[in-house]
């Protein structure tokens, strides 16, 4: 029986597309001089941001490129993040159902602190798993599986809720049902297919969750 929900945060938890897009933007015109197609930045969504760093600007330190997109995307934050209609919502039920609910990104722990004080939603959350929690990030299973420690959850008592291909990967090779939500941006299920992942589950809106479980 399900009693576990791990969430993804950026586009599954709370609308950060767009403030992402722009801060990666202006990363590559810092360095670059040029913007880049959406399509090349979107696949990244879900990658720890020093790995993306160290590939899309190999000559330059990863923590000062990330400096860089950091400090860029805190500006533009509270202008640009937006509420999903209907997730918050249905947060507050599973707890009020008494759910255990714990939110797995590959953000750090201060900007997701952060963005939940934004939003003031940190108390809907039971547990907090970041990239700066360990030394693998998804798609490897270990953030789940912390995730899953914190919890005290068995794998087959929780749902990993996501809107990228990292997320559903970390999932199956965590060994825990998934769940892919269609209300952030595409994903490319077919290449995903092709390398082996599926999600368990698609849900179009947040709702839909609870006749899962």
């Amino acid at each position: 029986m399900i009693n576990t929900i791990l969430w993804d945060f950026d586009g599954t938890l709370l609308n950060t597309n767009d403030v992402i897009l722009e801060s990666w933007q202006h990363t590559y015109e810092h360095y670059y001089g040029r913007r880049m197609p959406v399509e090349h930045i979107t696949k990244c969504f879900g990658e720890p941001l020093l790995v993306t760093m160290a590939r899309e600007f190999p000559d330059v330190p990863p923590k000062d490129s990330a400096e860089v997109y950091r400090e860029f995307q805190k500006d533009i934050a509270y202008v640009w993040a937006k509420s999903i209609p209907g997730v918050f919502e249905l947060v507050e039920e599973l707890k009020e159902k008494g759910y255990k609910q714990c939110i797995v990104t590959s953000r750090t722990t201060e900007s997701t602190l952060r963005y939940l004080s934004l939003f003031d939603k940190g108390h809907l959350f039971d547990g907090l798993v970041t990239c700066d929690d360990t030394d693998k990030h998804k798609p490897e299973p270990e953030p789940i599986l912390l995730g899953l420690e914190k919890m005290g959850s068995a794998r087959e008592e929780a749902l990993m809720v996501g809107d990228g291909v990292f997320d559903i990967k970390c999932a199956n090779n965590a060994g825990v049902d998934s769940v892919l939500v269609g209300w952030s941006h595409y994903v490319d299920e077919e290449s995903m297919a092709a390398d082996g992942y599926e999600p368990t589950y698609r849900i179009e809106r947040p709702e839909q969750l609870l006749d899962l479980i």
